[in-house]
């Protein structure tokens, strides 16, 4: 994502919420001495910036149901095998394959990697407009189950990377053991980033993502091997 982008994401959220000076520079970024901190949670290793001129750490919050930009601005929601069963099901589907045929896209996109490394990933996407096509994947598009009290309407049947947000994750191998790692999208959408100089003030939501964020990986993983999705790495 562009810092163009960004700006522009922020300039909207900004009409309806305050954002913090230093996180609207450090997300457009003006501000480089920046450390990454990494915590161990369970199973998984968080990487928190911290902003090393201000001495503190850019902690997140959700402000939901005042909130509701991560269902309203999104960009594509890939699915597990779990996320097509569960939905499909929840939807009313008999068998998955029609759930994949007229609910579903395959889509296949760039991501940049933790080492900068470029990585091609084929994934089967939820559509997020009933009319949605493979030309409208990455760009903002309010959600079809997002109801008019901002909730999902699938609940609790959602995909699993919306449990995710705002988090993006990814496994290394480490000594032949996988490791779940994990760090924050800034897209300039999420009113609930802060800074904070305690990390106690996230102990909440580090212990209720930590659960989401292995499990997701391993459902991620059997996703792959069971063909309904792939990662290359170039």
């Amino acid at each position: 994502m562009s810092y163009k982008e960004i700006e522009e994401s922020l300039n909207l959220l900004q009409k309806n919420w305050d954002v913090d000076s230093k996180l609207r520079q450090f997300m457009l970024g003006k501000i480089t001495n920046v450390s990454d901190f990494r915590l161990k949670v369970k199973d998984v290793i968080f990487h928190l910036p911290f902003l090393e001129s201000e001495k503190k750490y850019i902690l997140w919050t959700c402000f939901w149901p005042d909130c509701h930009n991560c269902c309203d601005r999104q960009g594509r929601l890939p699915l597990t095998s779990d996320d097509l069963i569960i939905i499909g099901q929840g939807l009313k589907y008999q068998k998955t394959s029609e759930f994949i045929k007229k609910e579903t896209l395959t889509v296949n996109y760039q991501e940049q990697g933790p080492s900068g490394q470029s990585t091609t990933m084929t994934t089967i996407n939820l559509k997020r407009k009933e009319d949605e096509t493979i030309q409208d994947d990455g760009t903002h598009i309010s959600c079809r189950f997002l109801d008019a009290e901002g909730g999902c309407s699938i609940h609790p049947n959602r995909p699993g990377v919306c449990y995710l947000y705002p988090f993006s994750t990814w496994l290394e191998n480490e000594k032949g053991t996988p490791r779940v790692h994990a760090t924050y999208q800034f897209t300039g959408d999420c009113p609930g980033f802060y800074l904070s100089d305690d990390l106690k003030n996230m102990n909440k939501e580090f212990e209720e993502y930590s659960k989401i964020i292995y499990n997701y990986n391993m459902s991620s993983n059997r996703t792959n091997r069971e063909n309904f999705g792939s990662v290359s790495f170039s």
